[in-house]
């Protein structure tokens, strides 16, 4: 009997037992402090343009133009700004296949959400040989010619299928007419207060086909120019104060170029392309490098040279120059557009 009770005592002390440590393990659970949930990054945009007229486009027309701030990074400008709910980086990537790489390149460095890129997708304005003059072409795949290559790269699914459906159903209010534009960005005026001509169609936004980019450059960067204008400059007009910064790199890269036979080449490879709805010399660089470091890409190309000419200019460079305000504006409005829509 004795050891009955015994029993009886050790397994009522065993279950007691049991119950203090279960009470314990509990507060012990309550009192251990949850992990914090990780941040998700935000979700920008990484906007390219390779001049400074065609950044200058964009510039003017974000949410509150005037709060865009700057952010040098490695020696390379960065514009912060939003247009609607979408959170842009907007960057000068140079003229050519070689700069256009390397900007995306070093963007994709700078901007980092943990082990990536800041960066879902890469949106280019510009201008570009086309069809129509004001027209803005979205390509969905680009072709390229560069000094030793040549292929085909395709532009992110996703990101067309949202241009097809955005402007099925939006009209942007496309320029007509040619602004005099601000080439030696005195910035005395808005480029678009003084006005010339007027093409001869009502410019549209046309999604697909194929674009062509080509390196006259022979794989090497086109190096800016300091205080060089809309075209050539290294800083959209707003900003072009970096003379002194940006002089010692335009010294020691402007060499190869020097020989005039470059530019004789130059003028001579930008001439017409049959078969391809955009001509230009960033966009498959860009898309190519953009896709290797896990982003979408797609390029707004205004055009600046083709058809609808009313002066009948021969062509690229003189329509360009005359027509890439225009060409620039519109690029900078069907682009906004589709950010607008959620990109």
């Amino acid at each position: 009997m004795a050891n009955v009770v015994g029993m009886r005592r050790l397994v009522a002390l065993l279950a007691a037992l049991a119950l203090v440590a279960g009470g314990a393990g509990a507060a012990d659970a309550k009192s251990k402090p949850k992990p914090k949930p990780v941040p998700l990054c935000p979700q920008q945009t990484l906007v390219l343009s390779a001049m400074p007229v065609e950044l200058n486009a964009v510039l003017a027309r974000l949410d509150r133009p005037a709060g865009v701030t700057r952010e040098t990074i490695g020696g390379h400008d960065y514009y912060l700004g939003r247009s609607g709910h979408a959170s842009l980086v907007l960057t000068l990537t140079g003229i050519g296949p070689a700069n256009a790489r390397r900007a995306v390149d070093a963007a994709a460095d700078a901007f980092r959400c943990g082990h990536r890129p800041a960066f879902r997708e890469v949106v280019f304005s510009g201008v570009s040989g086309g069809d129509y003059i004001g027209d803005v072409v979205v390509p969905s795949s680009w072709a390229y010619e560069f000094a030793h290559s040549g292929g085909l790269v395709s532009v992110d699914d996703r990101m067309l299928a949202t241009a097809r459906r955005v402007f099925a159903r939006v009209k942007p209010h496309l320029l007509t007419t040619a602004p005099a534009g601000d080439p030696a960005c005195g910035c005395q005026t808005s480029p678009d207060a003084v006005t010339t001509v007027a093409v001869q169609h009502a410019p549209a936004v046309e999604v697909g086909g194929r674009g062509l980019t080509t390196d006259p450059f022979s794989g090497r960067e086109l190096p800016c120019v300091p205080g060089g204008g809309d075209v050539f400059g290294c800083a959209p007009c707003i900003v072009q104060t970096d003379a002194q910064r940006d002089g010692p790199a335009f010294a020691t890269g402007a060499v190869p170029f020097l020989d005039p036979s470059f530019f004789t080449g130059y003028f001579a490879s930008s001439g017409d392309h049959p078969g391809y709805v955009a001509q230009d010399e960033e966009s498959a660089a860009a898309d190519d490098e953009a896709h290797h470091r896990g982003m979408g890409f797609l390029a707004f190309r205004g055009v600046s040279d083709g058809g609808g000419d009313p002066l009948s200019l021969p062509g690229f460079p003189a329509q360009f120059f005359y027509y890439r305000q225009l060409a620039a504006d519109n690029a900078a409005i069907a682009t906004l557009a589709f950010l607008a829509a959620g990109g």
